[in-house]
């Protein structure tokens, strides 16, 4: 085998790598490019530079890619005798993953942060370059978790190379920094060429493969072994129709070919157990009755080492060896791995294997592989469970119990936002025998994934239908669907009265009532009665929600009722937005755990409206970009109502007005009334007060529910800015209205900022309306109050008092990053004679999303390791990002943060 041929840049860049990396600066590169174009090699030529550091290696394995953290595991065993040092949540949660212990279901970023912190603990002591090859072959778990420790590398001592072939899906690892590989210049392919043709070749033969082989190295290395003397001097080598990776799988394949039967199912044997367990190999080969010493056949034809580590020469001819195998072979030595896996430290390898060693039903290994289905969820690996449940739904003999198992692949597979793949599954399901109940929850299913599909009217349709169907056979099942139909409704805007009014079918609540009740009669009695009639029933339901033991219930029930579809609502109809943000801020906890990615895009959208209202931008702006990120990860669409209203607080119109296009399309008239509010407060805040009214109108005349009370208020401002008194009446009764069920500070605080601006007693209701959102987190609204009672007092000739607003309101606005009506608060200070004064730290301006959190955080009292952990950062990142916003505040003590606007 010939040493490394070129590749000067890729070997500069990596020797870059690692110098960052031993001077304390976190590395991650990804090297990407085709199969054999040399990415291994790279690999190989990184670990040799490494002086000085520890290395741990790993790699994706096709055939692994359904075991829930299996690559994870390669690259961490070296390092699990110091599970100990980690704290007591994080050990829990890497044990549990990797099956070295009982517990909770452990979160993707709990894992993540243990395993970022089991490496830094090794970087302290020496520096830590971690390899992973062909990563596109990586368990969905495992992706997710290297590529969350991968983006967090900043002040360790750790380098992480990937590599990962170009096969157009960018999966986990998108947006981290790569390397494209090509092929090998010319003179170089020559020169690779040359030193494996022994024998003469037709000058027109060698230009052919230069030409077809595009200076892929090992195309270059094994197309010639793959032709015969006769085809090499005389041009009639194989056709070049077959995709380079196939040909050169199959030229594999026929060096495969001469070899003894023993040897070559030896090699099968290692292809087949991917985790190069040298036990485990020679185990099985001895149930297999294999000869004194294929080995040494095999490792002469330079395809494989034998070692503690089977591994092979390439992934290639891993999948040569398994594929070019017969059936019948593969069967044998997958039945023999599964004799020799220990049933009780890997049951779910050996049931894996089982499967595959099995060709007809078999009730006992599809039970088997459900057990090892559930395991997986345990471990919050759902990819993983639905493959095991799939798996298990082939082997099943008994056709109604193979539909359950089907139907239970799907709802996994919706869980982990694969919704096509369920949809495919859930029409296997109809194809088995009649069953009411199982229609009843296939055609729940379908509901909830056209909900998640952003279908919010045909949801509602099914979902009412399958509601239908559960009532005589589930009144509890049938209740809860009723529920989410009527937030799909909700969503769709349409036939709202119409769905609520089916409700009224649905079997009576138990006595005691459960939460889900509780909010169903609030809600279903809100959109067919309205606010006054609904609001005694909501307080109740609200209190319910607060309530919910989230350990003790289903975690997908507890979603939709924590969420803005259903407690979410109730707690913003009822004007508690402490209770809102609380019920947001464990609906994103809870959907993290359960791994539910689409549930997690709404969860996070709530938390980040909160935070709007709150003034917390950044942080706001951090959930916003997350929901894109699961987006874009997913192939699902963004939420993105937090993302516009963002937008209308900075003063920015472009994502508003393209958000409300898509939701017409998609036909969610709720997101296109969202969308009106944020026109609203837009506008207000740009001074465009006849737009704010009409966009305030429509969302106002269509009684939005859980926004109607920020859509009245934005109404009332632009009515009086524009002399519509008739407007600014109505605005007025529905706010009193509202206030006085709610009874709430934030309520009170609002209707006597309506009230003032109609005009009566206006002085005091100003006063009285900041008094009252003091008590309240609105702090935005609490801002623009201060906004609106300086502009009054300023038109009464008070300038004195209005400038003290005034400036209170452009400091606070400015320090939030309200950029609008920052501006609006700047002209108005100017007009009483007075220049606004700079804030003393531009914060939201100098630091980013995460360094706002840390400061916010450290000046809070927090240690770093207490900020790592809520941030799933290391100790040393947080240190290091301190560093550098001390830098940016010019301030050197966490006293100095304390004392700062961050912390509030």
């Amino acid at each position: 085998m010939p040493g490394l041929i070129g590749r000067h840049a890729e070997r500069a860049a990596l020797d870059r790598l690692l110098a960052g990396a031993r001077s304390g600066q976190g590395q991650v590169l990804v090297l990407r490019g085709e199969a054999g174009i040399g990415k291994t090699a790279l690999l190989d030529h990184v670990q040799a530079q490494a002086a000085g550091f520890r290395v741990a290696r790993g790699a994706g394995v096709e055939s692994e890619q359904v075991m829930a953290y299996a690559g994870l595991h390669q690259l961490c065993a070296p390092f699990l005798d110091r599970l100990d040092r980690l704290p007591e949540p994080q050990r829990d949660a890497l044990g549990t993953a990797f099956g070295l212990s009982a517990g909770a279901r452990p979160t993707r970023f709990l894992v993540g942060l243990a395993v970022l912190t089991l490496l830094a603990e090794v970087a302290e002591e020496q520096p830590l370059l971690c390899l992973v090859d062909d990563a596109q072959w990586l368990d969905r778990m495992s992706a997710v978790v290297l590529a969350f420790v991968a983006r967090r590398l900043l002040a360790e001592r750790i380098a992480v190379v990937f590599a990962l072939r170009d096969d157009g899906r960018d999966g986990d690892l998108a947006g981290l920094p790569e390397l494209p590989i090509g092929g090998l210049a010319e003179a170089e392919s020559d020169a690779l060429l040359g030193s494996v043709l022994t024998g003469p070749v037709d000058g027109r033969v060698r230009d052919r493969i230069l030409a077809e082989t595009h200076g892929n190295p090992l195309a270059l290395l094994e197309l010639p072994r793959a032709w015969t003397a006769a085809e090499l001097a005389g041009g009639f080598g194989p056709a070049g129709a077959v995709p380079l990776a196939g040909r050169l799988e199959q030229g594999f394949a026929r060096r495969l070919d001469p070899l003894p039967a023993d040897t070559r199912k030896l090699l099968l044997i290692a292809a087949a157990e991917p985790l190069g367990d040298a036990t485990l190999l020679w185990a099985a080969a001895g149930r297999l009755g294999l000869g004194a010493d294929p080995a040494a056949g095999a490792e002469a034809t330079g395809l494989i080492e034998f070692g503690r580590r089977i591994r092979f020469r390439h992934p290639l001819v891993r999948s040569a060896v398994y594929r070019s195998a017969p059936a019948r072979d593969r069967q044998d030595v997958h039945r023999a791995l599964a004799e020799v896996t220990d049933p009780d430290r890997d049951p779910d390898r050996r049931a894996w294997h089982r499967a595959q060693a099995t060709v007809s039903p078999d009730e006992d290994v599809a039970a088997e592989l459900e057990r090892s289905a559930g395991r997986a969820q345990a471990r919050g690996g759902l990819v993983a469970a639905a493959a095991f449940f799939e798996q298990a739904a082939l082997l099943t003999p008994e056709p109604a119990r193979r539909a359950d198992r089907e139907l239970a692949a799907a709802a996994v597979k919706r869980d982990a936002g694969a919704l096509e793949a369920a949809l495919e599954l859930l029409d296997a399901v109809e194809t088995g025998p009649p069953d009411p109940a199982r229609a009843a929850e296939v055609e729940r299913l379908r509901g909830q994934i056209a909900f998640d599909q952003r279908r919010s009217g045909e949801a509602a349709r099914t979902l009412l239908r399958a509601a239908d169907r559960l009532t005589p056979l589930d009144p509890g099942r049938a209740r809860e669907t009723y529920l989410e139909a009527l937030a799909a409704a909700l969503w769709a805007g349409t036939d709202l009265a119409a769905a609520a009014e089916a409700t009224r079918a649905a079997p009576p609540a138990p006595v005691p009532p459960r939460a889900v009740d509780l909010v169903l009669d609030a809600l279903a009695t809100r959109f067919t009665d309205g606010h006054e009639a609904a609001a005694p029933l909501l307080g109740p339901a609200l209190a319910a929600v607060r309530a919910l033991d989230v350990e003790g219930e289903d975690a997908g029930r507890v979603l939709w009722l924590l969420g803005n579809r259903a407690g979410g609502v109730i707690a913003t109809e009822a004007w508690d937005f402490t209770a809102a943000r609380e019920l947001a801020t464990r609906q994103v906890q809870l959907a993290r755990d359960a791994g539910a990615l689409v549930q997690l895009q709404f969860a996070l959208n709530f938390l980040a409206v909160a935070e709007l209202f709150a003034g917390e931008l950044t942080a706001a702006a951090s959930s916003a970009e997350e929901d894109r990120a699961i987006a874009d990860v997913t192939g699902n669409p963004p939420v993105g109502y937090a993302a516009m209203l963002l937008e209308a607080f900075r003063g920015s119109s472009e994502l508003i007005a393209d958000t409300a296009r898509e939701a017409s399309e998609r036909g969610q008239l709720r997101l296109v009334s969202l969308a009106d509010h944020a026109t609203a407060v837009l506008s207000n805040g740009l001074g465009r007060h006849d737009v704010a009214l009409a966009a305030a109108a429509r969302v106002f005349d269509r009684d939005v529910v859980g926004f109607q009370g920020f859509a009245t208020t934005e109404l009332a401002e632009a009515a009086s800015r524009t002399g519509d008194q008739a407007r600014l009446e109505a605005a007025a009764a529905r706010s009193s209205e509202r206030a006085g069920t709610a009874k709430t500070a934030e309520a009170m605080g609002l209707d006597a900022r309506v009230r003032a601006l109609c005009g009566d007693d206006a002085d005091r209701l100003y006063r009285e309306s900041i008094a009252c959102l003091e008590k309240t987190t609105l702090r935005v609204e609490l801002a623009r109050g201060h906004l609106l009672y300086g502009e009054w007092l300023r038109r009464e000739g008070r300038r004195v008092d209005a400038r003290a607003h005034l400036n209170t309101a452009h400091e606070q606005l400015s320090a939030m990053g309200v950029t609008a009506f920052a501006e609006r608060a700047r002209r108005e200070l100017l007009a009483t004679g007075e220049t606004a004064r700079k804030r003393t730290v531009e914060v939201t301006d100098e630091l980013t999303a995460q360094e706002f959190q840390i400061a916010r955080l450290a000046g809070e009292g927090y240690s770093n390791p207490e900020i790592a952990t809520r941030l799933f950062l290391s100790p040393r990142t947080v240190e290091w990002h301190l560093r550098k916003i001390f830098t940016k505040l010019g301030i050197s003590s966490r006293r100095q943060l304390r004392d700062s606007a961050l912390v509030g």
